[in-house]
């Protein structure tokens, strides 16, 4: 007896510990004050960087520790303006070290403290992330160039906040409104924003009348055409803002900065977005630049104005407005002109679905967040839209923004969803926690269709853990298309009954894919390839130039899809293969009169029309065709074929443009110093910090022959050469081609990069 009452007495302690949630301290940043000095020719930055943080847990904090750049030398920190130790170590998440600062009191829950940090990170390579060059300096946030306590891999999400920013080198640019200074400029962020700034020599052209606060920063010497672009550009933009005010309430008072940067597009924060400078040098807005620019705006609401935190945050930082966006670009261009962006969203979520996680449990440590998470993400969100209806949606969405600007919690998962459910039904509960907590077991499937009587009848199945209500459209041999709704019990059978009596020779289930599924392929039937097997068929059909199965592949994909460009291109291509110039013609030009085309589609296209123009005997218009190509081109399979083709054409049409005689002779003198096989006299030639890895393997080289094919004219500072290199290292002889970027700097021609490079 005495041992059932000891052992019952430990069962209650061990209880009543379990139920006692232990204390915690997480610190939650309220503002960043950075001043940045950066030291070109010790190619250091150097900063204070101070942050107010509030303990947001339950527990008092004796310790404070900041995530930084594991390059960075911390040389001292205080708080409160005292100085204090702190002990450096490594961060197994991400690659950084960790700060652990020793606070001189305990700082109880919902109380402040501040922390300053004077430290110096060195790059000794430049990349996309960080840069110190005299042609364009660059620190974004994923470089952690800054000490932050939650990172991008932390489970809260990383840290923003409101901040004041100040740089020591003109030109810079950052988000948040620009003041001048005596050392430089600064910019002060009343958004929730991350920290950053780049430098450039960029030409600005300002918004009027519904663009007015939107700027967009050209590159130096842009032409007239260019500029016309960039005013297409600003209405672009402002018309996002509007569609974003009337879902999402007023816009926040902040300048919208649109910069054309050579590396770094893509990347958004407080109203800045960065973008390929030769998307102003396209026909049209390509999709990927609209696709960004108005997330960007998006993000003025969506963890700008309002902050997003906690767990799951990603589902609203980058799912949410990937949806917005996408539902603006559908309002902008039509419903069949955006068909291409969900397919390539369909496209990266299914290179994953077998292995990815709850989306309100992945963060970007896993692997198939950035394929995952924005774009599954955006699936969940238009679901969600259509079970509640557009009006009600955006109700939800506009409360939750307007609640999180003023609550320490500020936009969350769970109050979202709290939220959500309280406008719908039982069943959108049942689909929010499918969605968001499991990992996607979704399989719909139909069957042949059945006559029956005057109508016709497919059997369904749901392998899923949900019930699903979607439509099914049959087409009739005619080409007519009849569509059913029904709903599907979770891991049970429905029936699609279309009526009509005309005979029907396809069917397909979920025709507008609004759920994420493990397999599209027994969508439809007779059953098809789902989108990415046959991509990936058709690829490998052309790449072995056998084009009458990629001309196969490339119609099957197209019965499914009509609008899948990537399909589009692959037909003309296969056509052109098969030497039938007529109808390649007619696909090519057909791609190019997208409305919203993807760069990777309007450069195959313009490479194919310049291959038949040759065909053709007319070597002008090939020319113009493959130039056009050259500038649209955003990868190496594409801009190869391109500029190949681009000087064989203009050298049978006789009209090659003259090559700059200052870029030809500083070849000439880089050309002496790789054979010299001195680091330092190669080194002088080439942009600093660039190419690191192409100064150390050039060592041992014994001879380098140049030829300057061509030269173009970037911009006023770039020029783009493309030459023929005989090489012998080690006794190992190589020729072949490549395109080297030479930049204009202080002291004359300077190489800083190298876009291809065929020498084998």
């Amino acid at each position: 007896m005495r041992i059932f009452l000891l052992l019952t007495l430990i069962l209650c302690l061990v209880t009543q510990a379990g139920a006692q949630a232990p204390a915690t301290v997480i610190w939650q940043v309220n503002s960043f004050d950075i001043n940045a000095n950066v030291q070109q020719a010790e190619r250091v930055l150097n900063a204070v960087a101070t942050i107010t943080a509030t303990n947001v847990g339950s527990g008092s904090g004796r310790t404070m520790t900041l995530r930084l750049n594991s390059k960075a030398s911390v040389k001292s920190v205080t708080v409160g303006g005292a100085a204090t130790t702190f002990r450096p170590g490594s961060e197994t998440r991400g690659d950084l070290q960790r700060i652990e600062i020793a606070l001189p009191a305990s700082v109880a829950p919902n109380s402040s403290v501040t922390a300053a940090v004077t430290y110096a990170l060195p790059v000794e390579s430049n990349s996309g992330l960080t840069a110190i060059s005299p042609i364009a300096t660059q620190f974004l946030p994923l470089s952690f160039w800054y000490p932050m306590p939650n990172t991008p891999y932390s489970v809260r999400g990383v840290d923003t906040a409101p901040f004041r920013l100040a740089v020591n080198i003109p030109n810079a640019i950052s988000s948040g409104v620009e003041k001048a200074g005596p050392s430089g400029v600064s910019f002060e962020q009343s958004l929730h924003g991350q920290p950053f700034f780049l430098q450039g020599d960029w030409d600005k052209l300002e918004g009027a009348a519904d663009g007015k606060g939107i700027v967009v920063l050209l590159e130096k010497g842009a032409g007239a055409e260019e500029r016309k672009r960039a005013e297409a550009l600003i209405a672009f933009a402002a018309a996002a803002r509007g569609f974003y005010v009337t879902a999402l309430g007023p816009a926040p008072d902040v300048p919208v900065r649109l910069v054309a940067v050579r590396r770094g597009a893509g990347f958004n924060d407080g109203g800045t977005v960065l973008f390929d400078a030769d998307t102003l040098r396209l026909p049209k807005l390509d999709a990927a630049t609209a696709l960004a620019v108005a997330e960007a705006v998006g993000h003025l609401w969506i963890g700008g104005q309002t902050p997003i935190r906690g767990e799951g945050g990603g589902v609203l930082r980058d799912a949410l407005a990937r949806f917005l966006a996408t539902e603006f670009l559908e309002k902008q261009f039509g419903e069949d002109a955006v068909k291409s962006e969900l397919y390539r969203q369909r496209l990266a979520y299914a290179t994953v679905a077998q292995r990815d996680g709850p989306l309100a449990r992945t963060s970007q440590l896993d692997s198939s967040y950035f394929a995952s998470v924005p774009n599954r993400g955006a699936m969940f969100w238009r679901l969600v839209d259509r079970r509640l209806g557009r009006e009600v949606f955006n109700g939800v969405l506009r409360a939750a923004l307007q609640a999180g600007k003023s609550d320490t919690n500020g936009l969350n998962l769970p109050g979202v969803r709290e939220a959500l459910v309280a406008r719908g039904s039982e069943g959108l509960k049942a689909l929010l926690d499918q969605q968001l907590d499991q990992v996607v077991d979704t399989d719909l499937m139909i069957g042949l269709p059945q006559q029956r009587g005057a109508e016709w009848v497919s059997a369904l199945r749901n392998l899923g853990s949900i019930d699903v209500t979607v439509s099914a459209v049959a087409t009739t041999e005619r080409g007519e298309q009849v569509r059913a709704e029904a709903t599907v019990p979770a891991k049970n059978f429905g029936e699609a009954v279309f009526k009509t009596p005309a005979k029907i020779v396809r069917v397909e289930v979920d025709p507008d894919k609004l759920y994420p599924q493990l397999d599209y392929g027994n969508d439809v039937m007779p059953r098809a390839k789902d989108l990415t097997q046959a991509l990936n068929e058709a690829i490998l059909q052309l790449g072995a130039s056998d084009f009458a199965k990629a001309e196969a592949t490339a119609r099957e994909m197209l019965a499914n899809a009509p609008r899948f460009q990537e399909a589009q291109i692959i037909l003309a291509r296969a056509l052109l293969g098969q030497g039938r110039l007529d109808d390649a013609e007619k696909q090519f030009r057909s791609a190019l009169e997208e409305p919203l085309p993807f760069a990777a589609t309007l450069a195959w296209a313009n490479i194919g029309l310049g291959e038949i123009a040759m065909k053709n005997n007319q070597p002008v218009e090939a020319a113009k065709r493959f130039n056009d190509a050259v500038i649209a081109s955003r990868d190496y399979p594409s801009s190869l074929a391109a500029r190949a083709a681009r000087i064989r054409a203009e050298a049978a049409a006789n009209n090659a443009p003259p090559v700059d005689e200052t870029a030809r002779a500083f070849i000439a003198q880089l050309s002496q110093a790789v054979v010299s096989n001195k680091k330092a006299e190669l080194e002088s030639r080439i942009v600093p910090g660039e190419l690191v890895k192409f100064i150390n393997a050039t060592i041992g080289t014994e001879a380098w022959e140049t030829k300057v094919v061509r030269t173009e004219q970037i911009n006023a500072n770039l020029i783009a050469a493309d030459v023929q290199i005989r090489a012998n290292k080690l006794g190992t002889i190589g020729s072949g081609t490549a395109v080297l970027i030479l930049a204009r700097t202080p002291s004359g021609w300077k190489l800083s990069g190298i876009d291809l490079f065929e020498v084998r």
